[in-house]
């Protein structure tokens, strides 16, 4: 009996080797999203303000699953990405502007990638001169030269490292009692730095580009209608692990930087401001991990960015393709590395603010990015079988009122009382 026919007797185990072969674009999306922005945006929360936001990554995290399932509902029963999607049903005008602000919001975004690599490896004392050049030519060369089972199968080995930032927060002796009880009792200030935050916080956890990057992730792996359950079960592993460690990143900081009132601007000040209350393996462990997010993302975001504009334009996209089938693709992810680096290297330049306020980008074209897949995954024409159950409706509005809201109020701090985060 050969080891096929073996296998075959035994469902459980069957089951297992499908997923293992489907796993990937929810896993990887969701993980990617803890990148150099994520990791500051969370340092800064705990930093500021303690454990007080923990209690937003429960909604988000359901919000989260939720949008995500509905981008991989949509790939399998339409085997098309969302861009796509998008340019056919509503028009090219309405796509083009769409993917303009998606680049103006994820080219700060690689910025802010390669900046988490310079202030990473500036921990153990090497130079920005150094590493960025360098990591900006393995990436690229990653994507320019790699097919897509290679690509995927890195990036999945590359989410194992996210595990030191759970070690980095076990490391920093938390109060629990006082974890669960934030955690478990909702608040919000009414001040303009706590609902940017928050708003950055949404925007980094459930960023747009994630929503293009993973439909068109499962598009191209090939993926058919009769695995959706797979990927669903691919998907919600992803968009579990990706707010645990966000969880830690923020409590690492919440319990050592905020209980010492140590201002702290960057997740480099993070990683160091950690040493003293949790040891130099901590603050290692914190930039170890800054270091793999952002060269993972550094790889990811820009070429999502490519996938989606690429669709939205009707032009050919795809890592399997040849330079000369698809050069538009291929050059959108060149043109997107080479900025995003070489701003990086420009003396004085303010990352700080542009990694900040991408994140709150983000949380700003959400919504937008939302009411789009809203519409077409509640279109019967589209998506037959597998449109919307009236609890995914519900939710999803849900997540688009609540991000306007936060966006109004924070508009409103800005504008009307002139106060700046």
């Amino acid at each position: 009996m050969t080891l096929i026919e073996k296998i075959k007797q035994h469902p459980r185990v069957v089951q297992v080797v499908l997923f293992l072969s489907i796993m990937g674009p929810g896993i990887i999306t969701a993980n990617v999203d803890n990148d150099a922005g994520g990791i500051t945006t969370y340092s800064l929360a705990g930093a500021q303000f303690g454990y007080t936001l923990f209690w937003s990554l429960i909604p988000i995290t359901i919000s989260l699953i939720v949008v995500q399932e509905m981008c991989a509902r949509m790939a399998v029963a339409t085997g098309k990405g969302l861009a796509d999607l998008i340019r056919e049903n509503f028009g090219v005008k309405i796509t083009f502007y769409l993917m303009l602000m998606l680049l103006l919001v994820n080219v700060t975004n690689v910025m802010a990638e390669f900046a988490g690599i310079a202030a990473s490896m500036e921990i153990f004392g090497v130079s920005k001169y150094i590493s960025v050049p360098i990591t900006a030519f393995l990436v690229w060369g990653l994507i320019m030269r790699g097919t897509y089972k290679l690509v995927e199968r890195i990036f999945l080995f590359a989410c194992l490292f996210y595990v030191s930032y759970l070690v980095s927060g076990i490391m920093a002796r938390p109060d629990w009692h006082e974890v669960a009880r934030q955690t478990l009792t909702p608040s919000f200030q009414w001040t303009l730095p706590y609902t940017v935050m928050l708003v950055g916080i949404v925007g980094t956890t459930i960023a747009p580009w994630m929503q293009f990057y993973q439909q068109s992730s499962i598009v191209e792996k090939g993926i058919a209608p009769e695995d959706y359950k797979m990927v669903r079960l691919d998907v919600i592993i992803g968009c579990i692990i990706a707010p645990i460690v966000a969880f830690f990143i923020t409590m690492a900081c919440a319990a050592t930087i905020h209980q010492a009132g140590i201002p702290i601007s960057t997740a480099k000040d993070a990683a160091l401001a950690l040493e003293p209350f949790a040891g130099i393996h901590a603050t290692w462990l914190f930039a170890i991990g800054l270091f793999v997010a952002s060269m993972f993302a550094a790889a990811i975001l820009p070429l999502s960015t490519s996938y989606s504009i690429c669709e939205g334009m009707g032009w050919d996209a795809g890592i399997d393709r040849r330079f000369e089938e698809a050069p538009q693709f291929f050059g959108l992810y060149t043109a997107m590395i080479v900025i995003g680096a070489a701003v990086v290297l420009i003396p004085d330049f303010p990352l700080l603010k542009i990694m900040y306020f991408s994140q709150v980008g983000n949380g700003i074209l959400l919504p937008v990015i939302l009411i789009f897949m809203l519409q077409l995954i509640n279109d019967r024409r589209i998506m037959g079988e597998f449109t919307n159950s009236r609890t995914f409706n519900v939710i999803a509005w849900l997540t688009v009122g609540s991000v306007i809201l936060l966006t109004l109020v924070m508009v409103f701090f800005m504008i009307f009382l002139r106060v700046q985060p």
